[in-house]
């Protein structure tokens, strides 16, 4: 299990207790597509069919066909990729963390590609609740900070505001 200071648990069980309601003039989806108010709270963990992809200063950084997505209400799916997939050789970890209410304490990584240095552009929970143990150690990528960001064809739109790491996809609203 997860190891907490005591700030951070405070304020994880403060999260834990926010309640999250569809508000009256939410986009409906249409077929085929998913309303983000209709995802789970806590989190689902979802496999991905299709090939993911990220791209930064020219090179392929991530190639992945064994991604997983986690479901959120009220977020975009966010999407984890193991380090195999990774150009591990092009990130660092910058030792900031930051707590999620559901998965845990994570870590950043910042990527170094050519003279090209992208902050935070990443990050993993080295040890997460026993339900997120299928991400442990995977990546997450802002689509805001990279150059694109894809699943399979189809480029991703970075979810707005740039706290949350969301991928937005034509059947996403």
């Amino acid at each position: 299990m997860a190891r907490y200071t005591a700030e951070q648990e405070r304020e994880r069980v403060r999260w834990l207790a926010v309640r999250r309601t569809r508000p009256e003039r939410v986009v409906r989806p249409r077929r085929g597509q998913e309303s983000v108010w209709d995802y789970p709270r806590p989190p689902r963990v979802e496999r991905v069919r299709a090939r993911v992809r990220v791209e930064l200063g020219g090179i392929a950084l991530v190639s992945s066909d064994g991604a997983y997505r986690v479901c959120e209400t009220a977020g975009a799916p966010v999407y984890y990729v193991p380090q195999a997939d990774v150009r591990m050789d092009v990130l660092e970890a910058t030792g900031r963390t930051a707590l999620c209410e559901w998965k845990g304490v994570a870590t950043y990584w910042t990527a170094r590609v050519g003279g090209q240095v992208v902050p935070e552009i990443a990050w993993s929970y080295p040890d997460p609740e026993p339900t997120y143990q299928s991400i442990r150690d995977w990546l997450a990528f802002f689509p805001g900070r990279v150059d694109a960001a894809f699943v399979g064809d189809e480029a991703v739109t970075p979810q707005p505001g740039g706290y949350y790491g969301g991928w937005i996809t034509a059947a996403i609203v």
